[in-house]
This record gives structure tokens, sequence and C-alpha cells, in this order.
């Protein structure tokens, strides 16, 4: 840091970057500028002029030098110091916009403020820009909020009554993996959806599905194997003496295993259905993807191997139906129920119907909205490399499709949703990071036909329903905030139990007996004070209008 900050400060001298800049100096500054220019967008700059500031080097930038060069790409003679890494890249950061209806702009910031995240987020910008107070933050965020063009990066610099501010670029850097706008509308919804969701009736019944049912659970490990494909295909089978139901198959998200869910499979099991835990090849060599490159992050490929996997799987499981063997008669291979996490969550939704939309997924890639980008939006680019441009994966032995923190927000584009042909339930979790609930799962929640339920959990994370016993790697330690999961998110895991059970049982004839835990009132006597439950077949009006009017955008 000594190095770069001489070389820093004779580049001020010389008011301009060498010409033979050291590759590993150039890739540390050109990161530099881009987290300055997204920082940008925090309402923490001056309405003026911006000091940025790393170690000794301070540099004044014009407010209206950076919204010139945001809106024309011509770089201001003020601004030639940073010419070499004002990209069009970063051009993009500055002019990315979260579009809001400016009638409840405002109350969207104030929802996001209100909320742990939100105020978490206030601290951090403060010390990113220490010359400015709270208040001061929240004016710029809601000001800013309320204008007709939507937020971005020089309307909130403009909504600022301060003159100049001190940028730590340190600080900024910090912060950065939290400006991401489509997980702070997830946290603006959150509390909005824990008050509108909510419903007064109490809750009895003489029985509780989440509770274990009374059949012993049997396991065993199949080591499938697709020769045509190579791919292998272990599947963990759980069933019991009494087998009844569907089969219900559960597919882990990216680079999960098998036992990501075994907590769900045995209880599944202990109430009479048989289960087939699947896990996919993996695309990692040495716990790294396969690609470092964003938008390659797995194979394009996979978006059609991984639902192909489990049409295999179905087969084989067919075939040891009808031979003699422990699995005779147990497998119900012409009713499926998929139950899949993250990417497994798209797989089950596209083998239900969902009409894969690569056009509209293309477009959003090359659209280059860094703003606006989750990691799960990343992992769903890298389908973008398959050759077709719609096509369907529909497999109708499937019937029912579950779907857990899936990361659906872009692949299906604006109505592939529209074709699942199936009774779908979606889990959503609020503090969600990689696959936050705004986008890649209440918006394509409004796309699905009915019957559709969607489970809701205030302040769950992405892995919070992961078996804490079986599920472990590098993914489980921790992502972009702290991870909830074991005891902490506990009754999550004891409703997605119960709800998964009657949920499955309306395609036998004990369907009205379970009916009742299809509810409200069934999740929310499962609700803790720190983790709210809720469970609905339908969103608030106010919600739907803004989840319709940032689908248009």
């Amino acid at each position: 840091m000594a190095i770069v900050k001489r070389q820093l400060q004779l580049i001020k001298r010389q008011k301009r970057l060498p010409q033979c800049l050291n590759p590993v100096f150039r890739g540390l500054f050109g990161s530099l500028s881009i987290a300055l220019t997204i920082g940008a967008a925090l309402p923490g700059l001056a309405a003026e002029r911006l000091n940025l500031r790393l170690g000794p080097f301070e540099q004044s930038v014009a407010v209206g030098d950076l919204e010139r060069f945001a809106k024309t790409g011509e770089v201001p003679s003020a601004l030639q110091l940073y010419a070499p890494v004002l990209t069009p890249q970063v051009r993009k950061s500055l002019t990315s916009r979260l579009q809001l209806d400016p009638n409840f702009g405002g109350q969207i910031v104030d929802e996001l403020l209100k909320s742990p995240s939100g105020k978490q987020l206030l601290s951090s910008l403060q010390q990113a820009v220490p010359g400015l107070t709270i208040e001061q933050l929240q004016a710029s965020f809601w000001l800013a909020a309320r204008q007709a063009n939507g937020l971005d990066a020089i309307a909130v610099l403009k909504a600022i009554p301060q003159e100049t501010v001190t940028v730590d670029v340190t600080k900024a850097i910090d912060i950065a993996s939290q400006l991401n706008f489509s997980y702070w509308k997830s946290q603006a919804v959150s509390s909005l959806l824990e008050r509108s969701l909510k419903t007064d009736s109490d809750f009895r019944s003489s029985f509780d599905p989440s509770n274990p049912g009374s059949e012993s659970v049997q396991q065993q490990t199949l080591p499938l194997y697709d020769h045509a494909r190579s791919r292998n295909l272990p599947v963990d089978v759980y069933w019991s003496g009494k087998t009844r139901g569907p089969l219900v198959v559960l597919v882990p998200g990216f680079e999960a295993n098998r036992g990501f869910l075994a907590y769900l499979a045995r209880h599944l099991a202990s109430h009479g259905l048989t289960v087939a835990a699947i896990e996919h090849p993996s695309t990692a060599q040495n716990g790294l993807p396969v690609s470092l490159n964003l938008d390659q992050l797995i194979p394009a490929k996979e978006f059609i191997d991984r639902p192909k996997d489990i049409q295999f799987i179905l087969d084989e499981l067919t075939r040891l139906n009808q031979e003699s063997g422990f699995l005779q008669g147990k497998l119900n291979t012409r009713q499926v129920t998929v139950i899949g996490h993250s990417l497994g969550g798209y797989e089950a939704l596209a083998l239900a119907g969902a009409e894969l939309n690569l056009d509209e997924l293309r477009q959003f890639c090359r659209g280059g909205n860094l703003l606006q980008r989750v990691p799960a939006d990343w992992l769903q680019c890298a389908a973008t490399g398959l050759s077709e441009n719609r096509f369907s994966l529909r497999d109708r032995r499937v019937v029912q499709a579950i779907a857990l923190n899936p990361a659906i927000g872009q692949i299906f584009g604006k109505s592939g949703l529209s074709q699942v042909a199936t009774p779908t339930l979606i889990l959503t979790g609020t503090d969600d990071t990689l696959a936050p609930a705004f986008s890649q799962q209440l918006q394509p929640f409004t796309q699905l036909p009915n019957p559709k339920y969607l489970l809701t959990a205030i302040g769950g994370t992405h892995l919070s329903v992961s078996d804490p016993a079986s599920f472990g790697g590098a993914i489980a330690q921790g992502t972009l905030v702290k991870e909830r999961r074991g005891q902490d998110v506990a009754p999550l895991r004891r409703l997605l139990q119960g709800v998964s059970l009657a949920f499955i049982e309306q395609t036998t004839s004990d369907a009205k007996t379970y009916a009742p835990f299809l509810t409200s009132a069934y999740a929310q006597s499962l609700s803790t004070s720190d983790l709210p439950l809720r469970l609905n077949n339908q969103l608030p009006s106010n919600l739907t209008r803004l989840l319709t009017f940032a689908a248009l955008l």
C-alpha cells in the first residue's frame, strides 16, 4: 500500500497516468475507481464537489464533470487523470437507475432505512463519508427516491445539501458489496411483507404435520450413472414399510450435495412418502468454479443437463420399481413432486413447464447494469451460451413443484413462468443476498398461475433451510452477509416440513385434511419474534403494484 500511495502522489504531481503503468497497479487503481464510481450512487457524496481520499492522496472532482461523463461518455479535462479507468462499464454504473414509482418511492426508502440492514448500511456509509450525519444520509435517499426519473448516482448527489464531501475510499470499498438495488428493494419490502401478510386468525388443529410421522425410515444410496452423457448421479433413497403418494425428488443448488435437505427427506419418508435426494456432477475444480468469468460460472449446457439428470433418474427409478428388490412397488414415478433449492428451484420449475426465454436473458446480461446484478443473475447469465432462444423442459410426470430460494429472476423472462402447468410453492427469505427476494422470487411469483403459494421467512437467508448436520463446504461458511443457519432458524425448517407435507398431500385422498396447513394462520403459529413466518396464495395489492411496475422497466 505504501508503494501505491507513492505512485498516486507521483501521478498527482504529473497530472496524468504513466504510459507504462504497472499491470498490478493498473488493476488495483481500476478496481478502486470502479468502486468509487459505484460509490457515487451512495447518498453521502457532495452536491457540487467530491474529494476522493486514499491515504495522503486526495483528488477533487466536480459533480457536474461526473454528470457530463455519465450522460455523454466524454471525459472532461478535470477528469483526465481518471481517463484510463473511466470505461463504458464505469459509465453504466453511474447511469444505472433504480426505477421507483414516485407515488410510493419515499415509502420504499422509509421501509429500507427502518430495517436492520438499512440501519447497518447507513452506519457504514457514515464511516465512508464522515462529514455527513445519519439524518443527511436519510434525507438524500428520500429526496432522490421521490424523483420521477428514478434513483441513480447523480440524482442522489444533487439531493445532498452540502457543497463538498470527502469520501474515504478504503471505507467505500468495504461497503461496496452492499450496493445492489435488488437486495435493497428486498430489504425495503421486508417490513411491508411482515405487516401486510399477517393474519389475525388463531390456528387450532388436532395434529401438526411438522411432527415426525410414525413410519420407520430406511435409506439406501444408489450409484446411478448416465453412460450416454457420462454423468455420475448418486441418489439417496428414503422409504418406509408403508408407501403412498407421489415420489418426492429433492434437488440441491449450485455445488451443494444431496444431504442439503436430508432432514426434510427423513421427515417426508416418516409419513410414508418415498424420497429421492439427487446430486449433480460437480462443475468446480479445487473448490472454485470452472470459470472465474462471472458470466460463465457454470457451463451453459448445465441448464439443460441438470433437468435431464432428473429425467434420467426418474427413468432409472421406474425400472427399479418394476424389478424385484427392496424398492419394488415403492417408486411412484407417474406422480412426482420436485423440491429444489436455488439453482435446483430453477430445475423444479423448468420441469413443471416454465419456458426458458434466452433472448430476454441475453438482453439483460448484455445490459451491464451492475447495480441491478446479484449473484443469482451471474449464475443465470451463464445460460446465454446456449444456442436456443426459447424452449421448454417440461416433464409430465412432474405434478408439483416446490422452489426454495430459487434463482429464477431472469432466465424465464417476463412470461415464461406463466407456462407452469402444476401447483407451485415458492419460499423466499428477505435477507437472501445471493438470490434476493424482490427480483428472484416476488416478481416471478406474480407470473405464476394458480394454484400457488408463497412461504415468506422475514430475516431468512439463502441457506437457512439447509440441513445443519449434513450440509457443509465453502458455500456454507457465509456469503455477503452472515447466513442464518442451525438452531437460529429451526422454526423455518419445521414449517417447511409441515407445509411441504401438506402441499404434497394435495395430490392424495387426504387433501382436505391437510388443506388447513396451507394457510397464513398455520405459518404464524410457528413464527417467532426473531423470525416471522408467512404463507399466502396472493400478495397484497400495494406490493403487487410495485412488483408489476418494476417488471415493466
